[in-house]
């Protein structure tokens, strides 16, 4: 139960509360149709809580009831008044059987912990069912280790220089082998007084997670598996304000090689997914990082150098509180320092920040090659808890320093550095894949008042473009008496009106007007699974927000796919900063090509908007289909100073 409002709700949501009297609509938020909480007012004058247009500005960019064109930045707390107002708003204890008290809603919280004695009893039964672990829970110190896991692809000797872990992965950055060489990475061939950078470096680092809620998503989204291009499991986001964000060790881009003792490097993506979701108070996670390209000197000194990973948490009262700190970047080293701790500031008051800290994430957000900017842009957005992950021992490097404008690595491309002429950019049909689904057409006699009965995700508002999808039947309307449309299922059409292109609420209406007629005719496709999915996985996927797997949408037609374009642009001596699996093979035929790895410092880490899991679809307008590794990576090299990637991004599973 939350410890806030004495009620079970799943931790990005809001509070929950029993209120005693009706709530006037003026103070209902039209989200989640409940009253607010820390109301927050948009330009064009309506009111939603914090959390529910946080999480709604992060699909869509535009207010949920005009649709006028908004960004979160432009929104501001409520007036005093208004928050006076709904603070007084009048509720019950939640603990009904052993209390009836009633109180403002912002007396609650002190309610439960000092009077209440429903909460006192649930407390002290949750105490004895405690595994005892929770010592030295907090400022848990991760367990570095420079030698490699024990993976048998990777090639061990103790050194923390190391390539990836699967068949695909840069090997030697001077190798020439095909695809063992990836575009990003090369090793310059002008001027030896310029850094040299040998190899990747990367590390293994085992972090335990701890849950207070056993079953509670850890809040992050995966890619990969034995049954995909990529082999191993990557992490392709971290979700704010969640458990894995609080800790701050994990990051987009890490590869996960164990969970609680089992190596999942080679198992599919439906068994990692299970081995994640699977509840527990404690989690231990073995993870390889890469940290970035190594310089001979540099080297040298990481093996020598003992790190100090601090987790500091500092409580706001309001969002415009101060933290008291200064921030700056270093002229001679990555990443951003702490300079100054105000006299009687938060922070200074805290005493766990100390000066010539290294700040490595804010709240979940990498940090390692930032800027102090952004990192007050996420501390002023915050509204209350700031979680630091420090770095406490100077001269410790974790990725490699960013100069503007300037860089250590040259391209050495065999017809000196000219472009790859610009083609026209592919059409949605650029590429054929395996048949991974079956169309269906679903028509139906109904009552002209009884509903279809579905709820659905996605919409080309979406952050990931996605095509409207079925979450759910429930029991009650006609298709769930008809039975052939399932959970997962593509809509494509609705009595003759296409879907496929329809934003969220554009779908919502075309559905609900159709749903009035005497017969519906849907048009659907069911995506089939690319291997066996394991028989238990919708049991686990209780309590958690259902979507489809990533490696569901892996099977769908191209026509389906929103293809976007990524300009990346970098030095006459960098390089791009990302590595690729898949292509043409003769023994598994046309495969899509993946991005695996993107390198802290590089330009496509600083771009941001690549992922890993991002397929690529074509190369300055030139289809990838049928090219093989060794035929790409050559294309790539050839670009200069820019390029542009066309690709198509699918949202990890949720873990």
């Amino acid at each position: 139960l939350c410890c806030e409002c004495g009620q079970a709700h799943p931790l990005l949501d809001n509070h929950l509360y029993n209120f005693q009297d009706e709530v006037d609509d003026e103070l209902i938020c039209h989200i989640c149709l409940q009253p607010l909480l820390q109301p927050m007012d948009t330009p064009c004058g309506h009111t939603y809580c914090f959390k529910c247009l946080e999480n709604f500005m992060q699909e869509y960019n535009f207010c949920p009831m005009d649709r006028k064109k908004l960004s979160f930045q432009q929104c501001h707390k409520s007036s005093l008044l208004v928050r006076n107002l709904l603070d007084k708003l009048i509720v019950l204890c939640p603990f009904k059987a052993e209390c009836q008290q009633t109180m403002q809603r912002c007396e609650l919280e002190a309610h439960l912990h000092n009077r209440c004695p429903g909460f006192k009893k649930y407390k002290s039964e949750l105490q004895r069912k405690k595994n005892p672990i929770s010592k030295g829970r907090e400022d848990p110190p991760a367990k570095g280790e420079t030698n490699m896991p024990k993976d048998p692809e990777v090639p061990g000797g103790g050194s923390s220089l190391v390539a990836e872990s699967s068949g695909a992965a840069v090997v030697s950055l001077g190798t020439a082998e095909p695809g063992l060489v990836n575009p990003a990475f090369e090793e310059t061939e002008e001027g030896e007084n310029l850094p040299q950078r040998t190899s990747l470096v990367a590390e293994t680092t085992t972090i335990e997670i701890h849950r207070e809620d056993p079953e509670e998503e850890l809040g992050m989204r995966i890619v990969g598996g034995k049954d995909t291009p990529l082999g191993n499991i990557v992490v392709q986001e971290v979700l704010r304000d969640s458990v894995i964000a609080a800790d701050g060790r994990i990051a987009p881009g890490d590869h996960i090689l164990e969970v609680n003792g089992v190596n999942i490097s080679s198992v599919t993506h439906c068994q990692a997914v299970s081995f994640l979701r699977h509840p527990g108070p404690v989690l231990h996670l073995m993870v390889l990082q890469e940290k970035g390209f190594s310089t001979k000197a540099a080297q040298q000194d990481c093996s020598s150098t003992a790190r100090e990973v601090i987790h500091v948490t500092l409580v706001k009262r309001d969002r415009s509180e101060p933290l008291g700190i200064k921030l700056i970047r270093k002229t001679d080293e990555a990443g951003i320092f702490i300079l100054d701790l105000l006299e009687g500031g938060l922070a200074a008051k805290n005493g766990k920040l100390s000066r010539n800290d290294r700040v490595l994430s804010i709240n979940g957000q990498d940090l390692r090659q930032g800027t102090p900017e952004a990192a007050a842009q996420i501390i002023q957005t915050t509204e209350s808890r700031v979680n630091f992950v420090i770095l406490r021992q100077p001269g410790v490097q974790l990725g490699e320093p960013v100069e503007d404008g300037s860089t250590s690595n040259s391209s050495s491309s065999s017809n000196g550095g000219s472009p790859v002429h610009h083609r026209r950019r592919p059409d949605q049909t650029h590429y054929r894949r395996k048949s991974n689904y079956q169309k269906k057409t679903v028509a139906i006699k109904k009552e002209p008042k009884e509903s279809l009965g579905i709820t659905i995700g996605g919409g080309r508002d979406n952050k990931n473009k996605l095509p409207i999808y079925v979450t759910s039947v429930q029991p009650i309307g006609c298709l769930f008496r008809d039975g052939r449309i399932k959970r997962g299922d593509v809509l494509l059409s609705i009595n003759g009106i296409d879907l496929t292109h329809l934003n969220y609420y554009e779908a919502v209406s075309a559905l609900k007007s159709n749903a009035a007629s005497h017969s519906v005719t849907l048009k659907a496709l069911e995506i089939l699974s690319l291997n066996s999915p394991e028989p238990s996985l919708d049991i686990r996927e209780q309590g958690f927000s259902w979507s489809p797997l990533w490696i569901t949408w892996l099977g769908l037609p191209s026509y389906l796919h929103f293809c976007q374009d990524i300009v990346l642009s970098k030095g006459n001596l960098e390089s791009w900063g990302f590595s690729i699996v898949g292509g043409f093979e003769e023994s598994k035929g046309n495969q899509p090509f993946f991005i695996k790895t993107i390198v802290p410092g590089t330009p496509a880490f600083r771009d941001r908007k690549l992922k890993c899991g991002d397929e690529i679809v074509a190369v300055n307008g030139v289809p990838a289909i049928g090219m093989s590794n060794s035929e790409l990576i050559p294309m790539l090299k050839e670009q200069r100073n820019k390029v542009t990637l066309t690709v198509v991004s699918w949202p990890g599973s949720l873990v």
